[in-house]
């Protein structure tokens, strides 16, 4: 399956608020983020952030240069048509995130629902390493998956359901768990979605 094509033809046949995993306020993501403390002039990144609506609540909080990454480009225009003027502070990248190759490092690596999505292992490892690539050394990373009692599929895809142990397992001994958050998200259409988010800090031994 080209995965960049399947998301571009979600987002050009879909508007923002008519996919499953829409949010008016992305309540859960924001408060992981303060509560990993990052400075206001350091870099978050929003890996597969698409048309979501956590990079406006970055830069009204004050955060600089945010960046969204997404293998959709038509996920980030509508982002970027969202924000008018204010699209220019954020960093736009159009990658498949497991072949990312970043131009500056992060202080915080923020992924709601594209690790779930990694189904190989050879794609999981190369998303861990493009992780480690991307974040400072002392960065942090939260991820959301759906939880163990989540859905099975999401957008006609299989995906990989994650506990702590899992997700821990899959990131390796550079990175330690911090919190996990339970969420349950409800879709436009007001059904129920389980996630599980999951904050970790890097660590060097």
């Amino acid at each position: 399956m080209n995965r960049q094509a399947h998301w571009n033809q979600v987002y050009q046949t879909k508007a923002p608020d008519e996919v499953s995993w829409h949010q008016t306020s992305p309540a859960c993501s924001l408060g992981l983020i303060e509560a990993a403390g990052i400075a206001k002039d350091q870099v978050v990144i929003d890996v597969g952030g698409g048309a979501s609506v956590l990079v406006d609540c970055l830069l009204d909080a004050g955060f600089q240069r945010p960046a969204v990454l997404d293998i959709s480009a038509a996920a980030l225009a509508h982002a970027r048509q969202r924000l008018g003027a204010r699209a220019g502070e954020v960093e736009w990248v159009v990658a498949d995130v497991t072949e990312f190759i970043p131009s500056r490092q992060f202080a915080l690596w923020h992924d709601r629902a594209v690790f779930h999505f990694l189904t190989d292992s050879a794609d999981r490892r190369k998303y861990v390493a493009a992780m480690q690539r991307a974040l400072l050394p002392d960065g942090h990373v939260i991820i959301g998956t759906f939880a163990l009692d989540g859905p099975a599929k999401c957008s006609g895809l299989d995906v990989a359901r994650y506990d702590a142990t899992a997700i821990a397992a899959e990131l390796g001994a550079g990175f330690q768990l911090r919190e996990q958050r339970d969420e349950t998200h409800v879709t436009p259409w007001n059904t129920e979605q389980r996630f599980s988010f999951f904050r970790f800090g890097r660590v060097t031994r």
